[in-house]
């Protein structure tokens, strides 16, 4: 690691599957990472990765250099900030680097409260899916201050393919909530694409292998997602059709917000909501392929 790229002791504040995989590329880039998260099994596999748990997100704050956070929803996201502030004033500057997909308004929120407690945070969504190699796929949207979002970049390098500072903060989440919005339509068009050539008797892999790599319309959430849909199998995830749901919402809502029509996201929402009633809430989104199957009555 070079002198820019020193070891720091980072404090990686939620440990689920985003989290999880932050700490141990951490870890495995030779930081020192400290963490918590509720759940006894999260906090036991940053144990098995090298890192160490401790008891809360105070605990953490007042051991660590600079703070990364991956939380499931903005209440969580506002309990962190309300234990920070429990954990006193750090003693020099201290960054926390937000990589949750949230509501903008609770992502502005906790940056304002975060300050007064003498904290800076980026607002830090990463595009990607759960992935044992996040180097190679991950994208950071660092949004904020310029030198932040620097300090922010030279940690991300550890776990992401880039990260790049978008604008002030807020962008990275505005540019996030636009790649979702892109995604949760293509899984849906990808599950019409495999429907319909099975209903044509055409091999779907036929379809993966020519289309899929096509410099006009290939794409890589296509190349990742179709190999679920061929082989019916959607477990383990590299997305949650619950979690999924989380940010369905948030984008909605953000579109309503700014009076901005979304006709292809909408024909998309029952087919998701269809996926949750059919028992696959734990399921890979790409298993929206079996909601177009049933209607096709295809059963499997």
């Amino acid at each position: 690691m070079s002198s820019s790229r020193k070891p720091r002791r980072v404090g990686v504040l939620g440990l689920g599957t985003m989290g999880g995989l932050i700490a141990r590329a951490l870890v495995e880039a030779g930081h020192t990472v400290i963490g918590h998260d509720p759940v006894p099994a999260a906090r036991a596999r940053l144990r098995r990765n090298g890192g160490r748990a401790l008891k809360s997100n105070a605990e953490v704050a007042r051991s660590a250099e600079v703070l990364i956070s991956s939380l499931p929803s903005a209440a969580a996201l506002h309990a962190v900030v309300t234990e920070l502030q429990a954990a006193g004033a750090p003693a020099t500057r201290q960054l926390l680097i937000e990589t949750s997909t949230l509501p903008l308004a609770d992502k502005l929120a906790a940056a304002t409260a975060l300050r007064r407690q003498g904290r800076a945070m980026v607002d830090a969504p990463i595009s990607g899916t759960a992935t044992p190699t996040p180097k190679q796929v991950w994208v950071m949207y660092l949004s904020g201050s310029v030198a932040a979002c620097r300090e922010a970049a030279v940690l991300a390098s550890a776990f992401t393919l880039s990260a790049p500072r978008i604008g002030p903060l807020g962008d990275g989440t505005k540019l996030k909530l636009a790649a979702n919005h892109l995604v949760a339509i293509y899984n849906v068009a990808y599950a019409e694409l495999v429907t319909l050539c099975r209903r044509m008797g055409l091999d779907p892999a036929v379809a993966l292998q020519h289309i899929g790599h096509s410099p006009y319309i290939g794409t890589g959430a296509m190349r990742l997602r179709v190999p679920f849909m061929i082989a019916r199998q959607y477990e383990p995830a590299t997305m949650k059709m619950v979690l999924w749901q989380k940010d369905m919402q948030v984008i909605g809502d953000m579109a309503r917000a700014v009076h901005c029509p979304t006709p292809l996201l909408d024909a998309c929402r029952p087919i998701y909501t269809a996926a949750l009633a059919m028992g696959l809430a734990e399921a890979d989104t790409a298993a929206t392929a079996e909601v177009l199957a049933r209607m096709a009555g295809d059963e499997g």
